[in-house]
């Protein structure tokens, strides 16, 4: 038999009891919208995404636009303009070796090669090379200055750096300076500082030689009077050597300077001189008697 249902009363003050809920059922939510649930766009992130956008699109412009444009103004080069002072080379033989390059155009031509090709010449020290709005190349040149001769193949500049023309039959009259490959710089200052310091005597720097020891000769050009003398430098110390030297010359030595050859500074306190040789002249033949 079942047994009998009871009738379910309410009790005032009582909250019902809830159902209970099946197993394996879920909550039942209601749907929003679908544009309510998706994030709104800010102007922050249109403006990041909007503004590479842009310059994507108008660097792609720029570069169609330029083209369609650049045949017409990439012009054939019209003229070379070469400005410096020149002493040892000519325009004409400048416009000869870039000749070449007159046949480019105007952005086509290749200046670095032109640059190149100007600074290899032996007498072009630096070479500045531009483009001139619209058919026209700019050449600046600075050209060598030769302050002495390097050994007998060479020619120094004022930086100590040698350079090699065709013909140095020209530059007998500079001084020679010789010593290690690697010392021409140093040469070059060494020579620099002794020419000041013989110029109030009178004597000039006519051969300066570091020598593989490292110890300097020097041979000064004639004086006022026609004389020179050599100078036995040594290793170190030259601008005391020097100073002493200086000192003991306008004493005793500029009285005596057509007898002096050379003089060796190569001591501590001191000096030796080095004389010349009288030429005595030759005795005439007396003539033979006749008996």
């Amino acid at each position: 038999m079942r047994a009998p249902v009871r009738p379910q009363t309410s009790v005032p003050g009582r909250a019902p009891a809830r159902k209970p809920v099946p197993r394996g059922a879920s909550r039942m939510v209601a749907k929003e919208p679908l544009a309510q649930r998706l994030p709104k766009p800010s102007g922050a992130a249109f403006k990041r995404l909007g503004w590479p956008l842009l310059l994507v699109v108008l660097g792609f412009a720029a570069y169609e636009l330029a083209q369609r444009v650049l045949p017409y103004a990439d012009r054939p080069i019209a003229k070379i303009s070469v400005q410096g002072d020149l002493s040892y080379i000519s325009q004409q033989v400048i416009q000869a070796r870039i000749a070449p390059y007159a046949a480019a155009s105007f952005f086509s031509v290749d200046l670095a090669s032109m640059r190149a090709e100007l600074e290899a010449m032996p007498w072009i020290s630096s070479a500045e090379v531009r483009r001139v709005w619209p058919d026209q190349v700019l050449i600046r040149l600075e050209e060598q200055l030769p302050i002495a001769r390097w050994g007998d193949e060479a020619l120094l500049n004022n930086q100590g750096q040698a350079f090699a023309p065709r013909d140095l039959s020209h530059y007998e009259h500079l001084p020679k300076l010789s010593g290690p490959q690697r010392a021409q710089e140093r040469v070059m200052q060494q020579y620099q500082v002794l020419s000041q310091m013989l110029r109030p005597l009178g004597f000039s720097v006519a051969r300066l030689e570091l020598r593989e020891r490292g110890s300097w000769f020097l041979s000064t050009g004639p004086d006022s009077t026609g004389q020179s003398i050599e100078l036995l430098l040594g290793r170190d110390h030259l601008m005391e050597k020097m100073r002493r030297f200086i000192s003991i010359y306008g004493k005793t030595l500029k009285e005596q300077i057509a007898n002096i050859a050379r003089i060796d500074l190569r001591y501590a306190n001191g000096l030796a001189v080095g004389w010349r040789v009288p030429v005595t002249p030759p005795v005439a033949d007396k003539p033979a008697t006749v008996q």
